[in-house]
């Protein structure tokens, strides 16, 4: 039972000792370029860059209200409202305007500086300490007898706690108010209740929003990331599948040219020097694809190949190759072959994939190639008889080709289907939609 209620006071006095003894603020957020401007040009020789138009504000709200609370107090000590000499008005009057000057760096101090104020204005005051007009004793006629200097900046300095310090800090604000307000002058006690209540939670409504604000920068920022990330992962993914096209395609051609080189040659010295030929063609155009697709990993000048990737206008050179690394294949081409750049290139991958594939795992069987182009979409399908070895196979599918393939068809809102067929053959046939083609594919390096 004691400790539960040792619990209870401790949490009721938890907010009035965060305010008074413990509390803390957190530093000021970084300011709109209206509020921050540059220092202009004829003012260079200033030891400052820029101008925070918050911090100049307060120091001259800070100089209006000591000049005029200087003023009001040799006023009422003129009238005999107070029991204290000129030194010590003047001092009242700085503890009520230094506060404004210092809420900006040090919110927490300024309101402590300004609550101490009040307290030592009732010490020298006898209207705060008696409540009426003329000095009686009483509560007097219900007339607030604060200095305006002093109201103003009780309010900054409770506002700048509630929007940069934490919620206990605030309730605590809120509390030792109330009570002060009741022990200086009761009568005026919920007029000063209601002005520090709409301070606090005018400051608090902006703290919301400001925090608000910042977790959605935080969002947008991750966001903004996380795009970058995935559009750096495609264009690796996008890298690795070009790579992985030239190389299994031109490396085959040229290791079977190598190997059927010296066999059509048969000692002849000009049949061996133009099969080397044919290697050292193939071998630069490799080369040349190669460098194409790695210039997305230049350094950091940025500069970039800009040579067109290949398209079906180079089907000629294409069959021609695996036609001299001894391939019998046989072409059929039906409509226009002026695609889009997306679709000529995914469809002369495609082919080229397939060749290779047919070239690697049926060595010597027949291969057809149909290429059909219609008003919506280009059809590319390639078949080979029976050979030696199917192609691998893979978790995703028949070969790590063919996953690349039904990628690059993917991207473009096509189809991809590899497949044995019944005579032992293999058949690929790719489906590629023409319409809006050009955006749903990256751009070649």
């Amino acid at each position: 039972m004691i400790s539960r209620a040792w619990s209870g006071f401790v949490r009721l006095a938890s907010p009035p000792a965060a305010a008074l003894v413990t509390g803390t603020a957190e530093p000021a957020g970084p300011r709109s370029r209206w509020l921050r401007p540059a220092v202009p040009a004829w003012a260079r020789w200033a030891p400052f860059a820029t101008v925070d138009l918050v911090v100049v504000a307060d120091l001259a709200l800070a100089y209006i209200l000591l000049a005029t609370g200087v003023s009001y107090l040799q006023t009422e000590a003129a009238a005999s409202h107070f029991s204290a000499d000129g030194p010590v008005l003047i001092v009242l009057a700085a503890a009520y305007a230094v506060p404004v000057a210092l809420r900006e760096r040090w919110p927490v101090a300024a309101w402590r500086i300004s609550a101490m104020a009040a307290v030592a204005g009732g010490l020298v005051n006898p209207r705060i300490l008696n409540g009426a007009m003329g000095g009686a004793a009483g509560h007097g006629d219900g007339v607030m007898p604060y200095v305006a200097a002093q109201v103003i900046t009780y309010l900054l300095c409770a506002y700048s706690i509630a929007v940069r310090a934490d919620r206990n800090v605030a309730i605590g604000v809120w509390v030792v108010s109330a009570v002060g307000a009741w022990i200086i002058h009761p009568n005026s006690m919920f007029l000063a209740t209601v002005l520090v209540t709409v301070a606090v939670l005018f400051g608090q409504n902006v703290r919301a929003r400001r925090r608000a604000t910042s977790r959605l920068d935080d969002e947008r920022r991750r966001g903004e990331e996380q795009r970058a990330a995935r559009i750096v992962l495609e264009e690796r993914t996008r890298i690795a599948r070009e790579l992985h096209d030239i190389v299994a395609h031109h490396m085959s051609v040229i290791a079977i040219q190598a190997e059927a080189v010296p066999l059509r040659a048969r000692g002849d010295v000009a049949a061996l020097e133009g099969g080397l030929a044919e290697i050292r063609v193939l071998s630069l155009a490799a080369l040349a694809e190669m460098r194409q697709v790695l210039g997305a990993l230049r350094g950091a000048d940025g500069r970039r190949e800009t040579a067109p990737q290949p398209g079906l206008d180079r089907l000629d050179d294409l069959i021609g190759n695996v036609r001299a690394a001894g391939l019998a294949v046989t072409t059929e081409v039906s409509g226009p072959l002026d695609l889009p750049a997306a679709v000529g290139l995914s469809a002369y991958r495609i082919l080229q994939e397939s060749l290779s594939n047919a070239m690697r795992h049926a060595p010597g069987s027949p291969v057809r190639a149909e290429i059909e182009r219609t008003a919506a979409e280009l059809r590319v399908s390639v078949t080979n008889g029976p050979g030696g070895a199917p192609p691998p196979a893979t978790p995703d599918g028949p070969g790590q080709g063919i996953a690349g393939m039904r990628e690059r068809a993917a991207l473009l809102g096509g189809t991809v289907e590899a497949a044995p067929m019944a005579d032992g053959g293999f058949a690929v046939t790719a489906t590629l939609p023409l319409a809006a083609a050009e955006p749903a594919a990256p751009e070649e390096p």
